[in-house]
């Protein structure tokens, strides 16, 4: 017992050096970086490809969704680096494949694969977060790998502008698979924060029984389906955007990053803030004033795409508003869910990934299927999710800050 409180408190030691913050900010990054960066390739892959650009990203979160399932319980029982070990590795493998992919069927085969790997990043960090912290304090940290995992998207569409003015939308993929290899190495210094004593000793089979306490548990799943409500509209607007500002508003690609950028800096903006609520006011209350926020800004967007008003910048205005409180509503939702169920940090956090990532295949799919060349169909779903999301948010109990 001693041996591995001890252990624990060596990990914990280690989160004050800059190396295991930007490690686990990279792999909180690596589901917005492998979807972003191609984000301005999009309409050149559907002409290259002769297919719906958009089933590539319904193909990554249907395999990122799924994949979670596995690996949560994985790594309750074998700890959290040897997944991430295999995580890359298979990332790497599907970069390579989506990089010589010549159809659509071929990159979304690919592209589901490299999720399963792509997966265990997001999901084992946050999960390292809760073996280390408390409710506030967690919420804190996730504040700060918010911070800098933002780099991501904002150099994503940046970075992707840009390689597609020279070369072909291929070698995007092929970064990745570098940077899979990157990011393989760096896990040698990241540490175990899950000892022995602590993982599950039960069967993988019982480990898998742990999400059917998790969907009877009310407390957990009002915050997570508050969180994944959100992130069906936050993914209606990374999914519809390229086509709602190059295709219709005639944004130039390389130009698109810019106005993407936008939004995660106003995210940024919001992380370092909530950094400093998080030590004043519960969780809950703040999670309240960001969804409420998000779903005005998010009404306003469907009103003016429905009476087409205000033209792009009122779009590109409501969008910021409602992207920014991502920044409090990421993190105060995942601390609060991941506190009410402690023992099984990794199977929760894997459940919470797998619907927060895998509700992007409902704005995916209602995006491909009931386009109507305007604005209205990505509007109209950012403000119902949105909406319901606040509703999550408003029915949730308030806990005090704990000092």
């Amino acid at each position: 017992m001693i041996d591995s409180q001890t252990r624990v408190q060596t990990a914990a030691s280690k989160t004050a050096g800059l190396s295991f913050v930007i490690i686990l900010s990279a792999l909180m990054a690596f589901t917005s970086l492998s979807t972003d960066i191609y984000l301005p390739a999009m309409p050149l892959m559907a002409q290259d490809l002769h297919g719906n650009a958009e089933l590539t990203i319904t193909g990554f979160l249907m395999g990122f969704c799924v994949a979670q399932l596995i690996w949560g319980p994985l790594s309750d029982h074998f700890g959290r680096r040897l997944p991430l070990f295999i995580g890359m590795a298979l990332f790497m493998i599907g970069s390579v494949g989506c990089a010589l992919s010549t159809d659509i069927s071929q990159i979304v085969f690919w592209r589901v694969f490299q999720a399963l790997g792509a997966c265990t990043g997001p999901m084992l960090a946050r999960a390292m977060i809760r073996d280390l912290f408390s409710r506030t304090r967690a919420a804190q940290m996730l504040s700060t790998l918010m911070i800098i995992m933002a780099i991501a998207p904002i150099a994503g569409p940046l970075v992707g502008g840009q390689m597609i003015k020279f070369t072909t939308w291929h070698a995007i993929f092929w970064l990745l698979a570098v940077i899979g290899g990157m990011m393989f190495i760096s896990l040698f210094w990241l540490p175990e924060t899950l000892p022995e004593e602590k993982r599950v000793k039960a069967s993988l089979p019982s480990a898998f029984r742990n999400y059917f306490a998790l969907l009877t548990n009310t407390t957990f799943m009002r915050f997570t389906l508050c969180l994944t409500f959100y992130y069906v509209a936050a993914y209606a607007f990374i999914t519809g955007s390229p086509f709602v500002y190059i295709t219709y508003f005639g944004v130039e690609p390389q130009h698109y990053g810019w106005l993407f950028a936008l939004n995660i800096v106003g995210l940024m903006g919001m992380s370092v803030i909530n950094r400093r609520l998080v030590q004043r006011y519960p969780l809950e209350v703040l999670l309240k004033f960001a969804v409420v926020t998000a779903a005005i800004a998010a009404l306003v967007l469907a009103a003016a795409a429905k009476l087409e008003v205000g033209g792009l910048i009122l779009i590109v205005a409501a969008v910021f508003v409602f992207f920014s409180m991502n920044g409090i509503i990421a993190a105060t939702s995942t601390a609060a869910a991941l506190d009410s169920v402690p023992n099984v940090a990794g199977s929760a956090s894997a459940f919470m990934g797998s619907l927060q990532y895998g509700s992007g295949i409902i704005s995916s799919l209602l995006l491909a299927l009931l386009s109507d060349g305007t604005p209205w169909t990505m509007a109209w779903i950012i403000g119902l999710f949105t909406v319901a999301s606040a509703v999550m948010a408003l029915t949730t109990r308030t806990t005090p800050v704990v000092r």
